[in-house]
This record gives structure tokens, C-alpha cells and sequence, in this order.
């Protein structure tokens, strides 16, 4: 009660919200079902709220990339399963496809396992290079939106939240520059939906005072 009473309190508080949201969650924050049930529920909370766009990045540790290779399959595998069940529009991304596991052409959620900025940063400069190897690009017709039109999350969140760690991913490294960042230290397995409410209302005020 004394929950529903606060959460109720928090939506009274918050009057704009941002259009795309980005979530980061670690790999060893996954390792219960109601885990993996939790990002289908995240979706949903947001969608109740009127957040239209969310982006879920799950934060390989470097434990080898034999063992990682593993890993995203079963997470790939894992989060399909929990989609199924549901009627969100999402695709997963992993660098280990060559395309990425789409149920939607325009989908309103996208999950990257793994596939972090660095990587799609070096993508999108190799794919650019290669066209003006070609000659279907002059070297001095680069410019930022070419870069952005080769990348693979093309959408800038307005709101970044990484739960239990307090720094920075290199995720959406291109796309986040003007990104609001949301540190919390309640993990993943914590997480509540009053918590995605309190990132919310920071967010709200941080918008007021124009980001300072």
C-alpha cells in the first residue's frame, strides 16, 4: 500500500517525459527468470507512462570471448522466449550476426547484447571507408550524419539509466553525447517500477533547469 501510494505520488510529479529511453544492465544482474521477466515489464512501464522508444543494453563482462560468444546466445535465447509471450515489437543485436533478430521493421524496443559503442563506431567507419573506396562517397562529403546514418541505433535517447554501477558504458557513445545520465545503485534484480519514476522525475528537473 504504502508502495502504491508513493508510485502514485511520483506519476503526480512528473509531467514530461522523454520519448527514448536507454536501459543498461549488467550480465551478472541476469540470472533469474524474473530477471529476464522484468525487461519485458520495464517495456511496459514505460509504455504506460509514454515513453515510445526503449533501448536495452546488456553489459558483457570480459570474461573471454569464447565464454561471452556463449553467453549472448543464451541471453539472445532467453529474452526471445520472454518476447514470445508478449506483444512487443523488438530487435536484438549481438556481434555475433550478421543481421540483427527482428520482429518489427520499426520495432519500439531494441536490445544490444553486448554490442557496444566501440565496436559500432568502427562498423560505421569501415562501411564508409569502403564506400569511398568504391567511389560512391567523397571523402570530403563525410560529415556527421553520414556517420549516423551508418550506425546502428540511429535514435539519440534523451535519458540513459545504468542500474548498480555508477560509470560510464561505451554504449551509444555517438548517440548519448547530449543524453541525460541516470546513475542508480539499486541493481537490476532490485529494480522497481518506482525507480524507472524516480530517473523520470530527475530527468523532468534536469530538463527545468536546462540540463545544469
Amino acid at each position: 500500500m504504502i508502495s502504491n501510494l508513493y508510485e502514485r505520488r511520483l506519476l503526480n510529479q512528473i509531467q514530461e517525459v522523454p520519448r527514448h529511453v536507454a536501459l543498461v544492465v549488467a550480465e551478472k544482474d541476469l540470472n533469474t527468470v524474473e530477471a529476464y521477466k522484468k525487461l519485458g515489464a520495464f517495456t511496459s512501464w514505460c509504455r504506460d507512462i509514454g515513453i515510445s522508444r526503449v533501448t536495452v543494453y546488456i553489459n558483457m563482462l570480459r570474461l573471454g570471448e569464447e565464454v561471452n560468444q556463449k553467453l549472448r546466445s543464451q541471453i539472445i535465447q532467453r529474452i526471445s522466449d520472454n518476447l514470445q509471450s508478449s506483444s512487443v515489437a523488438a530487435t536484438i543485436y549481438s556481434p555475433d550476426a550478421k543481421d540483427p533478430t527482428s520482429s518489427d521493421p520499426a520495432p519500439d524496443v531494441s536490445f544490444s547484447i553486448g554490442y557496444g559503442g566501440k565496436k559500432e563506431l568502427v562498423n560505421a567507419i569501415r562501411s564508409i571507408a569502403q564506400k569511398v573506396k568504391d567511389k560512391e562517397l567523397r571523402a570530403n562529403e563525410i560529415s556527421e550524419e553520414t556517420v549516423s546514418s551508418h550506425l546502428i541505433f540511429k535514435e539519440e535517447p534523451e535519458l540513459v539509466i545504468r542500474t548498480g554501477e555508477n560509470r560510464l558504458t561505451d554504449f551509444l557513445i555517438w548517440q548519448a553525447v547530449y543524453s541525460e545520465l541516470y546513475f542508480t545503485e539499486v541493481n537490476w534484480a532490485n529494480f522497481r517500477r518506482m525507480d524507472l519514476l524516480r530517473a523520470i522525475r530527475d530527468y523532468q528537473k534536469r530538463k527545468q533547469r536546462h540540463g545544469l
